[in-house]
């Protein structure tokens, strides 16, 4: 059975790789949504019968795809910030 230990003392190198952490995991999601958008877009347009664009591989308008990439770096980095408090600042996972 694996205990949680207390977290240690937080640190400014700490909490910029934490944050940077939160913001690759949220790109890394990100692309993945990314994959579902595009596989259902493909299907719907097979199903209408439409002729698909490809821009540099991607049926996507390229605005969809920064804007994809941005929700997730956006989204990732509130995550590592809320969670940086929740566990450092107020420190939840006291015993």
């Amino acid at each position: 059975m694996i205990f949680l230990k207390q977290a240690s003392r937080p640190t400014k190198l700490k909490k910029i790789l934490y944050i940077s952490s939160s913001i690759i995991l949220g790109l890394l999601i990100s692309f993945n949504l990314h994959a579902l958008v595009e596989i259902n877009y493909i299907n719907w347009a097979a199903k209408q019968g439409k002729i698909l664009v490809f821009y540099s591989g991607c049926a996507l308008p390229f605005f969809i795809q920064i804007n994809i990439w941005l929700i997730g770096i956006i989204s990732g980095y509130f995550f590592g910030i809320f969670f940086w408090r929740k566990i450092y600042v107020e420190r939840l996972l006291k015993k």
